[in-house]
């Protein structure tokens, strides 16, 4: 790996010409790396349904405690991630996913056969270590063959893929509910990953040449990725915004079923909000080259802080019915749908050929605040929205504030040098 060059930036790796490696299209390299990314969201998401059977069958009688099923594996995904970058730059990607698929896939089989409640939150950080392989790596790879706007279409269109899947696991879970018990859903996991694994171990190529040389030492490779303001800032602030995501996730069965009485419908009104980040990837693969990541996405927050506003004050005066919540829980998702992407590009922007520990870096610090935040919001549930409302609206306020600090204060919905 090359060493910073004198201007501070670290070298950039050459982008392939139409941004296909080796046998495997460009179509193909964005729909794999969707399905790497979305094998976390899978993990979380199928489970929403089994959540009250798995509390029951192994003692969790408080109903907030069964999020912790759901927090303890993000929380072992953001620790996993500080590892994979790293390796990934030292030994190639394809070796270090192997190992992360086979960590994943080992957590998926002790959770699916516990009886035993603590045993299951081991296992759920362990198959979250595991899942961190793929995010990271997918990420990396993303990083290794685009860069700027082009990186950011990208990341969009593959987040248009990978959300396919948060749309349908709720119903997924449900439907497995049906004709069998909870560790259905584990079994499920498990031949995602086996699908994940041999899909990549066959048709992935390597994106670390072979004569890359020595990665930058350890200290460097995180001390740059720690002091470029644009990485850390917007790796921040886009967990901040990603902590409103999963503190949804892990409040949406009781929201919709003990709030609004939905019952075995409330998979589709979750589908329908997640659906929205899909059609905002789209949209964001459109207009970015137009407009740039950073108008887009500070646009957007801005946006996201007003909506969440609307849902604080509507909650008290007692109209935050369910047509009204989901009715702003839909912009919301789809003015998220835009943030994600560019905050992510943002960050990995600076890194080039150090794109594996920034990753990480990223990786670890936005999912560790997000699976934070997420988790207190998530665990203040009353039998409202209230907690939720207010955790959007505080999220996204803190979020903005770090963006100014990053971009100044005329630096806001400036388009920047490629962003």
């Amino acid at each position: 790996m090359s060493t910073p060059e004198r201007d501070g930036r670290v070298a950039v790796r050459p982008v392939a010409a139409g941004g296909a490696a080796g046998g495997m299209s460009k179509v193909e390299f964005i729909v794999l790396t969707a399905t790497m990314m979305a094998l976390t969201a899978l993990s979380v998401d199928v489970m929403l349904p089994a959540l009250p059977q798995i509390g029951d069958a192994l003692g969790v009688d408080d109903a907030n405690d069964r999020q912790t099923i759901i927090v303890t594996y993000m929380l072992g995904f953001s620790i996993g991630q500080l590892a994979y970058g790293r390796l990934s730059d030292r030994y190639g990607r394809k070796p270090v996913l192997m190992v992360g698929m086979a960590i994943f896939i080992a957590g998926s089989l002790v959770a699916a056969m516990t009886s035993d409640f603590i045993v299951m939150l081991l296992a759920r950080s362990v198959q979250g270590l595991g899942a961190a392989a793929p995010r990271v790596i997918a990420i990396a790879l993303v990083r290794d063959r685009y860069v700027g706007r082009e990186m950011a279409r990208v990341m969009s269109f593959a987040m248009a893929v990978f959300i396919i899947i948060p749309v349908l696991a709720p119903s997924v879970g449900q439907g497995l509910m049906q004709v069998g018990d909870w560790r259905l859903v584990f079994d499920l996991l498990c031949v995602a990953g086996l699908v994940v694994a041999l899909w990549s171990g066959l048709r992935l190529p390597e994106t670390v040449p072979r004569n890359h040389g020595e990665p930058l030492p350890l200290g460097a490779a995180v001390r740059y990725a720690l002091e470029t303001r644009a990485t850390i800032g917007y790796a921040v602030a886009g967990g901040l915004v990603f902590g409103c995501v999963l503190s949804y996730v892990g409040s949406a069965q009781q929201v919709f079923v003990d709030v609004y009485a939905l019952g075995g419908r409330f998979p589709l009104a979750f589908g329908a909000t997640a659906f929205m980040i899909a059609v905002a990837s789209l949209t964001n693969a459109m207009l970015v080259e137009r407009f740039g990541m950073r108008r887009l996405s500070q646009g957007a927050l801005v946006g996201f802080i007003a909506i969440s506003a609307l849902l604080v004050a509507a909650v008290p005066a007692g109209e935050a019915g369910f047509w009204v919540f989901i009715g702003l829980m839909m912009p919301l998702f789809f003015l998220f749908g835009v943030i994600a992407p560019n905050f992510n590009t943002l960050a990995m922007e600076p890194q080039g050929d150090n794109a594996g520990m920034a990753a990480s870096v990223v990786g670890f610090v936005s999912t560790g605040i997000a699976a934070l935040a997420g988790g207190v919001i998530g665990h203040l549930f009353n039998g409202t929205v209230i907690p939720l409302a207010l955790g959007f609206l505080v999220l996204g306020v803190l979020a903005l504030l770090v963006v100014i600090w990053i971009e100044g204060w005329r630096g806001l919905f400036h388009p920047g040098q490629g962003g």
